[in-house]
């Protein structure tokens, strides 16, 4: 004679029925609700709720993180257009500096939303430069200045600063989350 287990079904999903339960608080969970950690599968409520234990960042973390990536990135955009074709190799070791001396400033205290303010100010430290060359590429501003570059060229590769910095910045603090 065979027993039938009794049927568990998610708790997040009723209608969906499971065998997997959180190996941290038991509650039975399918896999659309599983994550996988390194100590087996967790519900998305106990997964989050470990997460708030790492962050530990303080409110001047923002403004010091910020003004690192801010101030660098700038100097960062300044210099792109005198490298040419070369700052495809460039630009990513200054995207690695940038996010190494934010991590150095903060003194590597994390918070998900401290690495996304510090990679918007990343960004938006490029934008002026990035900004003046278009307008020198379009007429607005005389290409006598030295902050300005006005060939199509230099607007390309100031666009190419400002991606590849961005996203080096925040993957550089963040890390690679696969999942």
């Amino acid at each position: 004679m065979t027993v039938e287990p009794d049927s568990l079904y998610c708790a997040n999903h009723p209608q969906t029925p499971t065998l997997l339960r959180c190996n941290r608080c038991e509650k039975p969970i399918c896999m659309r609700c599983a994550i996988l950690t390194p100590t087996g599968y967790r519900c998305k409520e106990c997964v989050r709720g470990r997460q708030k234990v790492f962050e530990t960042a303080l409110w001047q973390d923002y403004l010091l993180g910020s003004l690192v990536a801010l101030v660098l990135s700038f100097l960062g955009s300044l210099v792109v257009p005198v490298l040419g074709w070369f700052s495809i190799f460039v630009v990513p070791i200054v995207g690695v500096i940038i996010g190494e001396a934010a991590r150095f400033a903060i003194r590597r205290r994390r918070a998900r939303s401290l690495f996304w303010v510090i990679t918007a100010m990343a960004a938006l430290g490029s934008l002026p430069v990035l900004a003046f060359s278009l307008g020198a590429v379009l007429g607005v501003f005389s290409q006598s200045s030295l902050l300005v570059g006005g060939s199509l060229f230099s607007l390309v590769w100031r666009g190419i600063y400002t991606a590849v910095v961005t996203s080096t910045v925040y993957y550089r603090l963040a890390g690679i989350n696969i999942r």
